[in-house]
Parts: structure tokens; sequence; C-alpha cells
């Protein structure tokens, strides 16, 4: 699943598990999201490191599809938001006349 940062969340293609590849940084975790994090790299088979980058990932893109939406929400907020009555006469006009 490719993301609007162009990164594929799920097989995180940037990522170099060798030791002299890509960035290293030291995060901080509660112990029970360490654990559980622990477990789900096992049950997946991936490293921990993988893991971490797969979900971050995910996160920033869907942050990016969020904001996306919230500026297309401001742009479109201080729009009219009516329609022409005269086409609107006429879409309703167009409609088969049904008795529910």
């Amino acid at each position: 699943m490719w993301g609007i940062f162009g990164v594929d969340a799920v097989n995180f293609c940037g990522y170099n598990p060798s030791y002299t590849g890509g960035m290293k940084t030291a995060v901080s975790l509660p112990d029970d999201l360490f654990r559980l994090a622990e477990t789900t790299a096992r049950r997946l088979r991936v490293s921990r490191s993988q893991l971490y980058a797969t979900a971050l990932a995910e996160f920033l893109n869907r942050q990016e599809a969020d904001s996306v939406t919230e500026r297309l929400n401001e742009v479109y907020s201080h729009r009219d938001a009516r329609v022409d009555s005269l086409l609107h006469r006429a879409q309703l006009s167009s409609i088969e006349k049904e008795r529910w």
C-alpha cells in the first residue's frame, strides 16, 4: 500500500536493516507498548525496526491524508453551497415521478 509520502507502508523498501545503512534513533516506549510490539514483530516475522518503520510510515501517510482533507474542507467552507434555483428546478423536473 503506497502512501502519500511515496512510502510503501506494508513493505517499507527504504528501510535498510544493516548496521551502516539507514538512520539510527533511540525511542522511549512504555513497557506495555514495547512488549506488544515485540509480540507483534515475532508474529509477523519481522524485525522490531521493520515493525516500527512500517508503523511510522502508515501513521505519517494517514496524517498527510487527513491534512489534505482538512485543507480541502477549509477551501470549500468559504464557498456558497447553494445550487442555482433554475438548475435545481431543472434537476427536479428530470427525475421521474414515482409513487412511494
